[in-house]
């Protein structure tokens, strides 16, 4: 029997469950089968036919599956199906394991530089925390997800996913509340983890940098059965990093396995990890990092703290299932669980602005006065203890009436935090940046937090992807949630005697409806409106818990999946509006008011494509206007918040050598762009804008590789953000790492 070829790219656009639509058009979907065999028109579509073996240039991608490439097709995250992306009526990135590969960088945070819309490591270098925003709003503490279901965090009581046990991260822009309830309002990140595939995979890799921090990872699975297999995957790391005297340890382990049956399927989730770390970074003062003081910059690896107080050790894990079940051919059942804690612990002497001699606590200088140059430092350690369950049931019916498919889907999701956190502070030592002695005795520190505080959140949701004469693609998603927090405090503050013991109830419902049309060209014009539900854990100076935020999004694009080549073109343009903003109580400044207003306006362009000679780009270009519109102090509206960059663009451009004698040897440089930000409420004090380039050699041949990626190639020096004078952060300085790696 004759081999015929067809492309996938009409493949990765295959609507709702991911198979060919013959139900819509029999006789032309026959046709066009006989047409690729070779069979005259003539040939009646209720025949029996024999056609010839069809090999496809490529795998089909999965929603959370492996990507071919930089390209994605396919994803879950905007709308909890198996979804195009093409039919998603919101942006979304995907980057997959090629490109985690490829680029340079480890972190959540370092390997979304070249994403739209995203603004990461926005503090600079830190090594136990992924700082991170989407449309000009944080997405730390409501914004990330893993395989669907929130990593909720709070205050110190967060998590830290090593990219290395990805598969890919799907990032969703804009409001997301219709699909998961309390989400960041500017969209969220899903890291989805890798997971047995039913082959046989040996890899190992092992690499160093040059600042001697070296790691061992492996990643290893096979089928055990007909119906099951397994995939266990691990990495070890330690040594140096750039700050002076940092050191740190890292370890982590994720096992799972697979079964599938004729029409159930089972997977198993599991990862441990413990962190030993010194810290590095630091928050340092607009004057002496932005812009010199008299004596110049603080160095960029200077070491703030103490080497015998300082310690970070972090110990997290997590054990789940997803869970998939065909009812019958239109009907499929899913369960995804989780249960997770970490448990943290930190020490260490801060920097809080310069000293100042005879000032109330000699801290919080904007500017150095001290003789030798003093940071302030305030003594602060805590022990925080999370546990979090995440569950959500689904019901996915497929089904059409007259002209429309509908993949309809309804689901009960369920959340629960709880954090136990006990924090001190108390008096620490200046130390001078230009010629520091280490070794002086910190102050005791106090108990001023001692809490329990807990959020349960149940929501009920229901949608339906339709698909309106081939080409209309209307999605329409509505939501109710009901939130409970509760908190108990066991240590009452002078400066906050009502703020942490209260319980809070709300509930709200939250919806998103969109429109697109799909062109046969692969060009795919969309519309939509969302609204945003986002619960707030915290209370104000009166002990009354707030509420949530709240908000709206109008967003409109155009996303281009080319047949003729390998590509993903997408250019929106969005409104977003965040109602019940936390601003600064002008009563009592260590509370907080819900007075605020915040809108976000903004242009997102995206490329992603094969360009053929082995060529391959990434692209994207942000442009936001980001403006407070209601605040406690009237002076604010108007202005911009701080972190937020007006610009960014990036590219990256990958060659894979084709000529027989470089067979096996590829290379890749990229730009990164980032544009002006504040460093102040007031919009006084800028940020500049920064461009720093990046650059990766590989070859890989017969099961070996060898690599050099490089970030920040001419080691330039800059901030990449302040969250206020005194709290500004470096850039990574150059890091260079060798890999070298075997599949067997």
């Amino acid at each position: 029997m004759g081999t015929d070829r067809i492309s996938p790219t009409r493949l990765g656009r295959i609507p709702f469950d991911g198979r060919i639509p013959f139900n819509r058009s029999l006789k032309g979907s026959v046709a066009l089968l006989a047409l690729l065999a070779g069979m005259p028109l003539a040939a009646r579509a209720d025949e029996a036919v024999v056609l010839p073996q069809l090999q496809v240039e490529d795998d089909i991608q999965t929603a959370n599956g492996p990507i071919d490439g930089y390209v994605p097709r396919r994803s879950a995250t905007g709308s909890k199906t198996d979804a195009a992306i093409t039919e998603i009526p919101q942006s979304v990135s995907v980057v997959g394991r090629r490109q985690l590969d490829d680029l340079p960088g480890n972190k959540v945070d370092e390997v979304l530089g070249y994403t739209a819309g995203v603004k990461a490591g926005q503090f600079g270098t830190d090594s136990d925390t992924d700082w991170l925003m989407i449309r000009g709003f944080d997405a730390g503490q409501t914004g990330v997800f893993m395989n669907g279901l929130g990593l909720y965090q709070y205050g110190f009581g967060g998590y830290s996913i090593d990219t290395f046990l990805l598969e890919r991260i799907d990032v969703l822009k804009g409001a997301s509340s219709a699909l998961y309830g309390g989400a960041n309002v500017g969209g969220l990140i899903n890291l989805v983890s890798k997971r047995p595939t039913g082959e046989r995979l040996r890899h190992v890799e092992t690499g160093i940098n040059n600042w001697g921090n070296a790691y061992l990872g492996f990643d290893i699975g096979d089928a055990l059965d007909a119906n099951s297999s397994y995939r266990l995957t691990g990495k070890v790391s330690g040594g140096h990093w750039e700050t002076d005297k940092s050191e740190d340890f890292r370890g982590v382990i994720a096992p799972s396995y697979t079964w599938k049956g004729d029409s159930t399927r089972v997977t198993l989730l599991g990862m441990y990890q413990d962190q030993d770390l010194t810290h590095t970074g630091g928050f340092w003062p607009y004057v002496g990092s932005v812009v010199p003081a008299a004596f110049g910059r603080i160095p960029r690896d200077f070491y703030y703290g103490e080497e015998d107080v300082d310690l970070y050790r972090r110990q997290q894990a997590m054990i789940g299932w997803e869970v998939e079940h065909d009812a019958s051919d239109s009907v499929t059942l899913r369960q995804n669980f989780r249960y997770s804690r970490v448990h943290t612990r930190e020490r260490g002497p801060y920097p809080y602005g310069w000293r100042v001699p005879g000032a109330p606590y000699e801290g919080g200088g904007t500017e150095p006065t001290a003789p030798g140059n003093e940071l302030f430092r305030i003594g602060f350690e805590h022990e925080t203890t999370v546990n979090s369950v995440a569950a959500d049931n689904q019901a996915e019916w497929r089904v059409t009436t007259g002209s429309v498919d509908h993949k309809i889907l309804g689901g009960i999701d369920y959340r629960y935090y709880m954090i136990d956190h006990v924090q001190k502070s108390g008096g620490g030592t200046p130390i001078s940046v230009t010629d520091p002695v280490y070794g002086a005795p910190q102050g005791a520190a106090f108990t001023y937090l001692d809490q329990e505080l807990s959020m349960h959140q149940l929501g009920a949701y229901l949608q339906d992807q339709m698909r309106i004469d081939g080409n209309w693609i209307l999605t329409l998603t509505g939501r109710y949630d009901r939130v409970w927090t509760k908190s108990d405090d066991a240590y009452v503050s002078p400066w906050t005697p009502n703020a942490y013991n209260y319980r809070g109830e709300e509930g709200a419902f939250s919806g998103r409806a969109g429109l697109g049309y799909e062109f046969e060209n692969g060009v795919t014009p969309y519309v939509s409106v969302a609204t945003v539900f986002n619960p707030q854990i915290g209370a104000d100076r009166l002990g009354t818990p707030f509420e949530p935020e709240k908000g709206l999004q109008y967003e409109a694009g155009v996303k281009y999946m080319a047949n003729e080549f390998d590509g993903l073109f997408t250019a929106s343009v969005f409104e977003l509006t965040k109602e019940n903003a936390l601003v600064p109580d002008p009563v009592n400044i260590n509370y907080k008011v819900q007075r605020g207003e915040v809108r976000s306006r903004g242009i997102e362009l995206e490329a992603r494509t094969k360009l053929g000679g082995g060529f391959s780009l990434l692209g994207q270009a942000t442009f936001q206007d980001v403006e407070i519109t209601e605040d406690s102090n009237t002076a604010l509206i108007g202005k911009t918040p701080v972190l937020v960059a007006d610009t960014s663009a990036s590219l990256w451009l990958d060659h894979a050598f084709q000529a027989t004698v470089l067979d096996g040897l590829s290379a890749g440089a990229g730009i990164r762009y980032t544009g002006e930000s504040w460093a102040n409420e007031t919009n006084t004090l800028k940020v500049p804008d920064s461009t720093v380039l990046d650059a990766a050699i590989r070859y890989r041949r017969a099961g070996w590789g060898v690599s050099v990626d490089v970030v920040n190639l001419l080691d330039k020096e800059y901030v990449s953000g302040c969250g206020s004078v005194y709290q500004c952060g470096y850039g990574a300085g150059r890091t260079a790492t060798l890999t070298l790696s075997l599949d067997w």
